[in-house]
């Protein structure tokens, strides 16, 4: 039916294995998370198993990925990609972009809530609380937790990101312009800047973390502050890796001839995604980075 005589505009694909491979390798990834945090938490000792569903999901998804965007690849150089289909195209990918910025919404709503009300919930009647407890929610941040100064390393990963997003843009109209030389070139910066943001924050900055693991005055005291900070910081990192990721791909197959001007959406498609990266991160910078520490120091 896929290639069959068709009087529509539409894309009719062929059977395909990917999305129960999606599904099986997400179930594994999904799964494998839990119990490689579950084991660090309880203090075992990396190696005993606890990577093994999360690595055995993570290589099937790649298969994935790989397969399922090569299928994709495919049908555009064999012309399936009509304007409809064009258009369908960017409509998923909107929409896939909005379903992250839920999710950042989601995380934002409740580290708000934590920050506005925390006094509120201080005034708790609640069975097992100490004083200690008590006042490590009185507070935002709670006592003993060293907030970042923001205008440090945090700064310096800002510029490096706002950087990254004019060179891909630089990338995109320099490829609409026919500059094949200067997309290449931009485009090849972006990664660089990309995997340079990755090294700072995961390798110099969370390295630095007073407040990691409660390391800083009480755990009680630490844990809510850090958990926020690791799971917007490490979340937004770890779509920073992912768009490197798209981006790199986007470089090989600009290398190998696969864009031209009037045809390139996979490369506009990782551009977006990566301004999105950006938005998310200023929002970061300014309320989990300048907001916290600001508010230490007028203290």
């Amino acid at each position: 039916m896929a290639h069959g005589n068709v009087k529509h505009d539409y894309h009719l694909v062929n059977p395909s294995p990917w999305p129960i491979t999606a599904s099986i390798a997400a179930l594994f990834m999904t799964v494998g998370l839990v119990v490689l945090w579950k084991g660090l938490g309880e203090g075992f000792i990396l190696g005993h198993g606890q990577w093994t569903l999360f690595t055995i999901g993570s290589v099937l998804m790649a298969f994935t990925c790989i397969g399922w965007w090569g299928d994709v690849i495919k049908e555009s150089k064999a012309g399936d990609h009509t304007p409809v289909v064009d258009i369908g195209l960017r409509y998923g990918m909107i929409l896939f972009i909005a379903s992250e910025v839920m999710f950042f919404v989601a995380w934002f709503w409740m580290f708000f809530e934590l920050a506005i009300f925390h006094e509120h919930r201080a005034a708790w009647v609640v069975p097992g609380w100490d004083e200690a407890t008590a006042a490590a929610w009185a507070n935002w941040p709670p006592p003993h937790v060293e907030a970042f100064d923001p205008f440090h390393l945090p700064l310096m990963n800002t510029l490096i990101l706002l950087l990254s997003g004019t060179t891909v843009t630089w990338a995109h109209h320099a490829l609409q312009q026919g500059d094949r030389k200067g997309a290449t070139f931009a485009l090849f910066l972006t990664v660089l800047l990309g995997c340079l943001f990755t090294f700072v924050q995961f390798g110099v900055e969370y390295s630095e973390a007073g407040f990691s693991f409660g390391n800083m005055g009480d755990t009680t005291d630490a844990n809510i502050y850090g958990s926020s900070f690791f799971m917007a910081t490490g979340f937004h990192g770890a779509h920073v890796i992912i768009g490197t990721i798209f981006l790199a791909v986007c470089l090989l197959r600009l290398l190998t001839g696969g864009f031209t001007p009037q045809k390139h959406f996979g490369l506009e498609a990782a551009a977006w995604y990566w301004h999105f990266v950006d938005v998310v991160w200023l929002f970061l910078f300014t309320f989990v980075y300048v907001t916290p520490y600001l508010t230490m120091q007028n203290h």
